[in-house]
């Protein structure tokens, strides 16, 4: 596939970094010759110092010849102009934007983006992405990662092993006669930072970051068996009143009217624009590293503080001094993919990565084959996909324990017809069936045969 990105920062980079590691034609475009020439002496890409809306500068990038154009840039303009440039002069098959500004997005000026108007194929909206993240986290606290498939009705949960975890040391395969009615399915492993995907002999063991792929109303008893029935807080403290912090603390006041927030701002102007739009919210003017500050926020008897500023350094540390003053969990945002093992370390509960939410939204696009949703796990060292099967499909009518394809691939969940089942050995997919699988990164390739369809079904 030849694809042309808008944008070397994290996010493009990410994106090229990907694409490029499965042997995609990939070129990247930047208006810093800094930035290009880091991203081409790392990547084997190709880099063009120039702004990406300009048509002289996709041309050189070989936009003619470009499957999907990925506009994401720090600018939403720049990346709606580069997809109708992409559109009106190139013809390139799909166009993706990012596009922060909720403004944009409201539902008033839905037409904006139709195919007459501004031909943008997939929006992006990493705010509203990473707020819902935020969200889900809020809502299970003992998870360490939480993803969403199936409009919501399958959820992929990540959970630590701890010492008093009740399954530690017991084979998998012994899981479904100790718990008969076990609600879940475990689908990956991170052990000292090598990511598994478990065999039916295999046992958990202290220390190991587990998925697992579970109904959305049976996830809590999930959490459970591995020895975490934390209670969702409702005494919550945010530090950062940017667009994600201001996204949280509304739907926080929209969906949970128990919810006691408070919402810490540096920016006196900025503070003073949020309070007056929110209405429950205590929005308080200052350094989320003063101490002052935080105790004034009520940080001492708060459930959970979340960091959500745009500097990682700051949302650790606020994160920490609100641990040691006795904030019961913390949560921080980190664009950085060094910062989540060394904040893991810290102590920091849980994370969530901007970077990694959106590279995720470009892959479900990228991915060929009847993909309908891509979440990058564990660093990138692995995948959860949904995915439709056809009645082409080697999956498609033989039990999953006869199959020999699933080598780096674990089936988490099926739905079909709207129910969500569990799979076991003697479990057969249907045509059509909807797939929640985890699959190593070296075996994504495999995955999108599987959901492809033959050519000789024509």
């Amino acid at each position: 596939m030849k694809v042309v990105i808008c944008g070397a920062g994290q996010v493009g980079f990410g994106i090229a970094e990907r694409l490029a590691g499965e042997q995609n034609d990939v070129s990247i475009i930047d208006a810093s010759p800094r930035r290009i020439q880091m991203v081409t002496e790392q990547l084997d890409v190709r880099g063009v110092v120039g702004q990406g809306s300009h048509p002289d500068v996709l041309a050189r990038a070989g936009i003619e010849q470009a499957d999907m154009l990925i506009a994401v840039t720090l600018h939403d303009e720049v990346n709606m102009v580069a997809c109708q440039v992409g559109h009106a002069l190139f013809n390139v098959p799909t166009k993706v934007a990012r596009i922060r500004a909720q403004t944009y997005l409201a539902p008033e000026w839905r037409d904006l983006f139709s195919r007459d108007q501004l031909p943008i194929d997939v929006i992006i909206s990493p705010e509203v992405e990473v707020g819902e993240m935020v969200l889900r986290r809020l809502s299970l606290p003992g998870a360490t990662d939480t993803v969403s498939f199936s409009d919501g009705a399958v959820q992929v949960v990540g959970v630590l092993c701890g010492e008093d975890c009740p399954v530690v040391d017991t084979p998998l395969n012994q899981l479904t006669q100790l718990f008969p009615d076990m609600p879940a399915t475990i689908v990956a492993v991170s052990r000292n930072g090598k990511t598994l995907v478990p065999r039916s002999n295999d046992q958990l063991a202290v220390g190991d970051i587990v998925y697992f792929v579970a109904q959305a109303d049976q996830v809590q008893r999930g959490l459970s068996l591995f020895g975490h029935d934390e209670v969702p807080g409702q005494r919550i403290v945010i530090a950062g009143g940017g667009n994600i912090g201001y996204y949280v603390a509304s739907e926080l006041e929209r969906r949970n009217a128990a919810a006691r927030v408070k919402l810490i701002e540096f920016s006196r102007e900025r503070a003073q624009t949020i309070a007056e739009v929110l209405s429950r919210t205590v929005v308080l003017n200052g350094d989320t590293l003063e101490r002052a500050i935080l105790d004034e926020a009520g940080v001492r008897e708060a459930d959970t503080m979340i960091a959500l500023t745009n500097d990682d350094r700051i949302n650790i540390l606020s994160c920490l001094l609100a641990k040691q003053i006795g904030a019961k969990r913390i949560l921080a945002l980190l664009n950085e993919q060094g910062y989540a093992t060394f904040a893991r370390g810290l102590g920091i509960d849980a994370h969530v990565n901007p970077r990694q939410i959106t590279v995720s939204k470009v892959l479900q696009h990228v991915r060929r084959g009847r993909i309908r949703g891509v979440h990058a796990l564990l660093d990138g060292s692995g995948e959860m996909i949904e995915a439709e099967a056809l009645e082409t499909s080697p999956l498609v009518g033989k039990p999953l324990k006869d199959l020999d394809l699933l080598e780096g691939l674990r089936i988490g969940a099926i739905v079909r017809n709207g129910q969500v089942l569990l799979p076991r050995g003697d479990f057969v997919v249907r045509a059509h069936d909807r797939v929640v699988l985890f699959a190593l990164a070296d075996r994504i390739k495999r995955v999108e045969q599987l959901f492809r369809v033959a050519l000789e079904f024509f």
